[in-house]
């Protein structure tokens, strides 16, 4: 690991004068980016802004940072929007660690404003010159967010001296790197990621033909006494290969076969599994393990959380959309008639073991619908897995065992890393996630959950998604035209037809998304570069859902 510190943050949050005392402590080399802009420019930040713009200033920076990230032992303080850009953020997490200050957008601009009365007056703190200056900040901080909460850790600023701040930093300097020294080594090839969570740390596993050492992993991470598969018809064959290894391993397995579909996730199925378990004599000490799809995943993981108050439990997701997304994270839910996951809970499992060779099985209906969400971490987060499905689709689409592999580890690794950040999905970051998941789900629920696959309807949902953004002045029209085509290529649906505009947009009123009556919009601005907006207007949602009924 490169031994830098990047300290990021909003305007006023202290990062030089915390960076300088950092680099004091430590002993190492200070820079900062707007410094360097400035030396390499000859000219000061508000002239390049006023005679150049800001384009030019981002490009600028850039090129500092990427001098910036040549040196080692080094803490650098950045410009408060250098984090947005997708380039330098993948930057600073290749040559040491990013650590974020933060605080509330009132001890903001109490700040600047002392800063701003100084000799420099409001010039050096153009912020300030507003109608609305709190206004301001409160805006732009929450346009910003998403990418400040990536950082590697975060400390709050607001009743802390700039000291204190700065033993904070070294604190996360020293855990951080301890932590990545602890690692596990990679002398296993099928280790994608590993989840870090408030409730501790679990590997997700991507290989090919591993469904026969689920219980040799399974003795890595836990000694059961017993386990419990819960199963669906479309798994049986995979879930019994997992049943036969566990009791290979020992562990003695029993196995719960529920009905295929949306419909299991109820809460009468769960209370059918309650059953099951007590009359097994399940303990705390035994594992749950959810061998299929979502369905089995979100049903399994919401038994295991409220069972005798939390039993471990395990993933062994056999679809596609299970490997890639709703195995990784601990989101367990299940439908209510008024709306999809409205009942769950957040409940890590313990591992997630994804054995591609099984994806074989599948339809391929439901093995086209699962490359959408992997497309969709494309979109939100890494344009370079987006170009690797336009350049390499056919291969992804026929499953070739390198390249189809490759390509869902990658996936999972997103999701791993995502969640990593934001556990509970309260920082704004795992929002992200939900990418063409509002007009989806509606989709899903206005048609009872039964004409489209999950995959079908987010693919579909995107598609709204990227208009909307295009008509928010964010996305270029080719930038819609692009996703459209990578969807259309994997044969994803890209409207609907026979679904009634009015359940859709009823459906929509019940979204977890919804924040004081609006909802948080994931849009694009640019493939790979993802925010949330809550100033959506419901005109242009409609003119988007019309836009997509054939």
């Amino acid at each position: 690991m490169s031994s830098n510190i990047f300290i990021t943050g909003f305007s006023g949050t202290g990062k030089t004068t915390v960076g300088r005392l950092v680099a004091r402590r430590l002993g190492w080399g200070y820079a900062d980016t707007d410094d360097e802009i400035v030396a390499a420019s000859g000219r000061p930040i508000d002239a390049i802004f006023r005679y150049d713009g800001e384009p030019r200033f981002r490009q600028l920076e850039s090129e500092s940072l990427s001098r910036v990230c040549q040196g080692d032992r080094q803490v650098v303080s950045t410009g408060g929007g250098i984090v947005t850009d997708e380039r330098n953020r993948r930057l600073m997490e290749g040559a040491g660690v990013i650590v974020c200050l933060e605080a509330t957008p009132e001890t903001i601009y109490q700040r600047l404003a002392d800063q701003g009365s100084g000799p420099e007056g409001a010039a050096a703190r153009p912020m300030l010159d507003d109608a609305d200056p709190l206004g301001r900040i409160v805006v732009l901080k929450s346009e910003r967010q998403p990418s400040y909460a990536l950082a590697h850790w975060t400390v709050h600023t607001d009743g802390l001296s700039p000291e204190d701040a700065a033993e904070e930093v070294v604190m996360a300097w020293t855990t951080l790197s301890k932590r990545r020294a602890a690692r596990t080594p990679a002398d296993q090839n099928d280790l994608a990621a590993t989840v870090r969570t408030s409730t501790g740390e679990y590997p997700i596993w991507v290989g090919w033909g591993t469904l026969g050492e689920v219980g040799q992993r399974v003795r890595e991470v836990l000694s059961p006494g017993a386990a419990y598969v819960i199963t669906d018809e479309g798994a049986r064959r995979h879930a019994r290969r997992v049943q036969v290894s566990l009791e290979a391993a020992d562990i003695p397995a029993h196995m719960f076969i529920v009905p295929q579909g949306e419909t299991s996730k109820s809460l009468e199925m769960a209370g059918h599994l309650y059953g099951w378990l007590a009359g097994r004599r399940a303990e705390r000490g035994h594992l749950i393990l959810a061998v299929g799809g979502g369905v089995v995943g979100d049903l399994a993981g919401y038994v295991a959380a409220t069972f005798l108050r939390s039993v471990s439990f395990g993933q062994v997701p056999t679809t596609l959309l299970g490997m890639m997304d709703s195995s990784i994270g601990g989101k367990t839910g299940l439908d209510l008639p008024q709306g999809k996951n409205l009942v769950g809970a957040f409940f890590q499992p313990r591992f997630v073991l994804s054995d591609v060779e099984a994806l074989q099985t599948l339809p391929q209906r439901e093995l086209t619908s699962g490359w959408a969400e992997a497309i969709k971490h494309g979109l939100i987060l890494d344009e370079d897995l987006l170009r690797t499905f336009e350049q390499e689709g056919a291969a992804i689409a026929s499953l070739d065992q390198e390249i189809g592999t490759d390509v869902i580890r990658r996936s999972a690794a997103i999701k791993a890393d995502v969640v990593s950040r934001d556990e509970r999905d309260d920082m704004g970051v795992r929002v992200l996630l939900n990418y063409g998941h509002t007009i989806g789900h509606a989709i899903e629920a206005a048609t009872g959950y039964g004409r489209y696959l999950h995959g079908e309807a987010v693919s579909i949902g995107m598609v709204g998604a990227a208009m909307i953004s295009n008509s928010m002045g964010m996305l270029s029209a080719e930038g819609v035209d692009r996703q459209r085509a990578v969807l259309e290529a994997f044969d994803l649906p890209i409207s609907f037809s026979g679904v009634d505009l009015a359940a859709i947009s009823e459906a929509m009123t019940v979204d977890k998304k919804m924040v004081g009556g609006a909802i948080s919009w994931v849009l694009l601005e640019e493939p790979g570069r993802a925010v949330t907006r809550n100033d959506v207007l419901p005109d242009t949602v409609q003119d988007a859902l019309r836009a997509l009924q054939q």
